[in-house]
């Protein structure tokens, strides 16, 4: 029986599928600029900081406890590990783990966090397949364009629908960057886009749960798996992404395809990579800097008779959590954020432990914290009045957060950053072997001295 449908479908999209199949499959490798190349290493480092970071966490744990009943070969590293799996598991893992602390790079444009799915399921392949350095950096950098195009055709309406963004586009993007290593053809690309494009994962409500991070693992699990399955001939549609009732029309009303094919090959999307310096959803940052500089005027927890918050709506839709039960869940409390400024002035991953975010101190500050919603504030800015008990207001108004474009952070920040999560799981000696590994990877003839490197002992 025949339906209507809500929303007219587009039935002369451009073949963006196939554009961009030709793109990952034949541009040059190295074609960008100077700028573009640091920042794929930046990109890069700041994901393997994070993977390493959270390698032991109980998210990582239970995920790799159930790869392990399936008996997996030792093909590839878990990094910040012993253990060895097979190379679709390794990105399911690292994936996991690179997202686990919500603190990894994100593309402000979309709230994507490219590198979880694409970086996590090019690096297990070209640990598997011998690749070179130069290799990966140039799967990651088309990789992440692909994802991150897409993700701007559809964004803010996918967003909006529910689904979490760098899941939902993550696989495109692993599926890209492995079919570059793979040394697919056009054609064959194109099918590993079709594949992956049947494979969209992440819904907003787990949020707050171990399956937000699962997400990204799984975008790169199945972004190789298409890749894989295309390189032994299984097919998909060629006009998997821009089809009537292929991807994006399917899963969002708005698709901008001008976004994916305007520039394609000048303008790269990981030249508007931002790094996180707080380890929570990136709309708490306004908030956390905000908080960060009144201690720093002198204004102090015993002061305060309340905080008074006006920030966009999509902040509290996203965090408005009020009592956070754990830290998982104060990673997506604005409240909690505001609390961190002010008592301890950082917002590392250590802030959102659960003895954290229960301690009485936390819970009281975060009380006094009175949140409204001014639509005409940016989703990324922040504004904020202390109210102190002598009837004095200390006010800050954050426009771009530390850590946006405008105020990013610096090479020696993320190496801080780096060092800040690696040395506890691999010990200090580890860190500056690493540093110098990851930044000098587009020259390194093998991944293998890398990832060996960033395993456990």
């Amino acid at each position: 029986m025949a339906r209507n449908t809500q929303v007219a479908a587009d039935h002369h999209a451009p073949p963006v599928t196939t554009t961009l199949a030709a793109f990952v499959a034949g541009h040059p490798s190295r074609g960008w600029s100077d700028t573009v190349e640091h920042e794929a290493h930046r990109t890069f480092f700041n994901w393997l900081g994070c993977a390493i970071g959270a390698a032991q966490h109980e998210s990582v744990r239970s995920a790799l406890a159930a790869v392990q009943m399936l008996q997996p070969a030792p093909q590839a590293t878990l990094l910040g590990r012993t253990e060895r799996v097979d190379m679709a598991s390794a990105a399911l893992i690292n994936g996991i783990a690179s997202h686990t602390f919500d603190f990894d790079d994100t593309h402000l444009k979309t709230i994507i966090h490219p590198a979880g799915p694409v970086a996590s399921a090019v690096l297990a392949l070209a640990e598997t397949q011998g690749c070179s350095g130069r290799q990966v950096i140039d799967a990651l950098v088309l990789g992440i364009d692909v994802a991150c195009r897409v993700g701007n055709a559809i964004y803010p309406d996918h967003y909006d629908r529910g689904w979490h963004i760098t899941g939902s586009t993550g696989m495109l993007g692993a599926a890209a960057g492995c079919a570059r290593l793979l040394g697919l053809d056009e054609r064959a690309t194109a099918m590993a886009l079709g594949i992956a494009a049947s494979q969209p994962v992440g819904l907003r409500e787990q949020f707050g749960t171990m399956t937000k991070p699962f997400h990204p693992g799984a975008a790169a699990r199945a972004g190789l798996m298409a890749a894989l399955m295309a390189r032994h001939g299984f097919t998909a549609s060629a006009r998997a992404l821009e089809a009537p009732r292929g991807l994006m029309q399917t899963v969002s009303t708005k698709c901008d395809w001008r976004e994916i094919t305007h520039e394609l090959g000048q303008r790269f999307e990981i030249s508007f990579n931002t790094y996180k310096p707080f380890a929570c959803g990136i709309v708490i940052h306004p908030s956390i800097d905000a908080c960060i500089q009144l201690r720093r005027r002198g204004v102090t927890p015993e002061q305060v008779e309340r905080i008074e918050l006006k920030v966009h709506s999509l902040v509290l839709e996203l965090t408005g959590k009020k009592e956070p039960a754990d830290g998982l869940q104060g990673k997506f409390s604005v409240y909690h954020g505001c609390a961190l400024g002010l008592i301890e002035g950082k917002a590392g991953e250590a802030e959102f432990s659960d003895a954290v975010v229960t301690r009485p101190d936390m819970v009281a500050m975060r009380r006094r914290v009175v949140a409204t919603v001014d639509d005409a504030i940016h989703e990324a800015g922040a504004d904020v009045t202390a109210i102190l008990r002598d009837g004095r207001r200390e006010h800050v108004s954050v426009v771009h957060a530390i850590g946006s474009l405008e105020r990013p952070m610096s090479d020696d920040d993320l190496r801080a950053k780096f060092s800040d999560l690696v040395s506890p799981v691999l010990g200090t000696a580890c860190v500056a072997p690493l540093v110098q590994a990851a930044y000098g990877l587009g020259q390194a003839d093998s991944v293998r001295s890398l990832v060996q490197a960033a395993r456990a002992a």
